[in-house]
């Protein structure tokens, strides 16, 4: 397997999702105030006990017994209440922002789809849309803060203990910051990285492997090729069980080191701070008090010090996610284009290819007339589905014009190209839900009756009314509970219902016996005095309502006499 690289570097990739947090920037703002203000509470503890201890061993404090103690009891309560509102807005912006990224992704894949998206694992974006998300939620909860907190937390240590203990002091603190939070994280980082990257790409791809193995179960039981999908999902799987345990050992080792680094650390501050003592050049109250503020500081930095295991599938996930937002569609929608209102088609020298110097079509000439059946025929990768694909606009076409009522397509708006073209492709995908609601994405405000309508003109009414709960009959998960001719009239009626007066059909009697082909081809040949349809279909039987038949053959076409 080859190496799975990030396109961007780790500090682009942070860089990009804290873009993201737009209007809830004031929000990671405060956060990251409440846990500084959180930690120096935390530290205050022990500060004011070390204060208490330097006021018993003669050190001239002001405060008295009983305010160092109540102080160091209202540093306590105020770490909780802090803490409390650090975590809250983490998690508030973390997941405002999940929902923001779903939703952006959502109106990526609208734009992408569907030529673009026909080349892409489902399983692949599934996980896109669920894992990669929720993984980025670790980032905006658990990694700018801890950042921000340890730097500003550090900061506030360093001048406490200069001024109050000593610049020694401060000067090894400032050394342990460095190292713990800074070298030590770059370090796994560098080698975390390849490891959590390919973890993503495995993840990713076991659901891409395992959904399809869930949808074509059918397929796999009657060919016998369960034992060898199983072995295979089994591999796989091993495959990922393995990148984990990887990732888990070089996490567990970088943090066993950042643990003896701290104890190191700790070890040199109180050296260098019995030294001071040692040579009179700091009284033992106040090394006590520096060697215990910079004792109860290293909580910031091991934070930091452990994202890096996190990051590493972070920084994976989020290149994934940007990667998608940023790539480009086939095609753009046109808004605010001319509008037309079917009457004919015309198309002209059409020539498309899905690669440069391999042209798919070349020079097509064909038209259509309200009131035509007009069939296409052609043998298997021949280019009849691209040819319906481009009159929808889906791939942009190389040369040629496409002519609707004499606008070419390529002027027409988007959304009055979908009112008045649809199409039926070879199968009809039906959600999980009644079969009203199936119908209703083709017109989602549309009547009972005029559901019924669209139904009896694709013969699929009388059907319908024979279920035990009539059109309010839940399909079933992957629509196993209709066959598959039952399917694809649901989704002539969707055409139908749609109002469309030119449907595109590519091979709709292709899965369904010849009971069924008559069906579909009688309830065509009714819709013929008010609508175009274009036929796409290898069976002659379909091409015997044609009106006129155009033969595709090495990606150029005429038309039969």
């Amino acid at each position: 397997m080859s190496k799975k690289k990030l396109r961007r570097s780790g500090i682009k990739i942070m860089a990009s999702l804290i873009l993201l947090l737009g209007s809830l920037a004031y929000i990671m703002l405060l956060a990251v105030i409440n846990g500084s203000l959180g930690f120096v509470a935390a530290m205050g503890v022990t500060i004011f006990g070390a204060l208490g201890v330097a006021k018993a061993l003669g050190e001239s404090i002001t405060l008295s017994y009983g305010f160092i103690i109540g102080l160091a009891v209202g540093c306590g309560l105020l770490r909780g209440l802090l803490r409390y509102l650090e975590q809250y807005s983490n998690h508030y912006i973390a997941f405002r922002l999940l929902a923001v990224l779903r939703d952006k992704i959502f109106g990526a894949l609208r734009i992408l789809c569907p030529a673009k998206l026909e080349s892409k694992q489902k399983g692949s974006i599934i996980a896109m849309i669920t894992s990669d998300i929720e993984t980025l939620e670790v980032f905006y909860a658990h990694t700018i803060s801890p950042i921000c907190i340890a730097f500003i937390v550090s900061i506030a240590v360093l001048l406490f203990v200069g001024f109050v203990s000593s610049w020694y002091l401060a000067l090894v603190a400032l050394v342990g910051y460095l190292t713990i939070g800074v070298i030590v994280p770059l370090i796994s980082s560098g080698r975390l990285k390849e490891s959590g990257v390919k973890y993503r790409a495995e993840f990713a791809s076991f659901n891409a492997y395992f959904l399809d193995s869930i949808k074509g179960i059918k397929d796999i039981v009657l060919n016998h090729a369960g034992e060898e999908r199983k072995a295979e999902v089994n591999r796989r799987s091993n495959e990922l069980l393995k990148e984990t345990k990887r990732m888990k050992h070089l996490s567990t080792r970088a943090s066993s080191f950042t643990e003896l680094l701290v104890s190191l650390f700790i070890l040199i501050t109180l050296t260098v701070g019995i030294l001071l003592v040692h040579f009179d050049m700091l009284s033992v109250g106040f090394m006590i008090v520096g060697v215990v503020a910079v004792f109860s500081s290293f909580g910031p930095v091991i934070a930091v010090s452990a994202l890096p295991g996190n990051l590493t599938q972070t920084f994976a996930s989020g290149d994934r996610v940007l990667n998608l937002l940023a790539e480009q569609p086939a095609i753009r929608p046109i808004q605010s284009g001319k509008k037309f209102d079917y009457e004919n088609l015309e198309v002209n020298d059409l020539s498309f290819g899905y690669e440069k110097d391999a042209p798919v079509l070349q020079n097509i000439c064909l038209n259509a007339k309200k009131g035509e059946i007009i069939g296409i025929v052609g043998e298997s990768g021949c280019g009849k589905s691209t040819l319906l694909k481009l009159l929808l606009r889906f791939w942009q076409k190389d040369s040629g014009r496409i002519e609707y009522n004499g606008i070419d397509i390529d002027e027409v708006d988007s959304d009055n190209l979908l009112a008045n073209v649809t199409m039926v492709s070879q199968t009809t995908y039906l959600f999980d839900e009644t079969i009203e609601e199936n119908l209703r994405i083709a017109k989602p405000d549309a009547t009972m009756k005029e559901i019924e309508n669209a139904c009896r003109l694709a013969s699929i009414h009388d059907f319908i009314m024979t279920l035990p709960d009539g059109y309010q009959t839940e399909v079933g998960a992957l629509g196993d509970n209709l066959s598959a001719g039952e399917k694809q009239r649901i989704g002539l009626a969707r055409a139908f219902l749609s109002g469309a007066e030119l449907i595109l059909l590519d091979e709709p009697t292709s899965n369904v016996d010849s009971i069924n082909e008559g069906i579909i081809l009688k309830a065509l040949k009714e819709q013929k005095r008010k609508k175009s349809i274009l036929l796409v279909s290898h069976r002659e039987s379909t091409m015997a309502i044609a009106d006129r038949i155009y033969k595709i053959k090495d990606g150029k076409i005429t038309e039969e006499k």
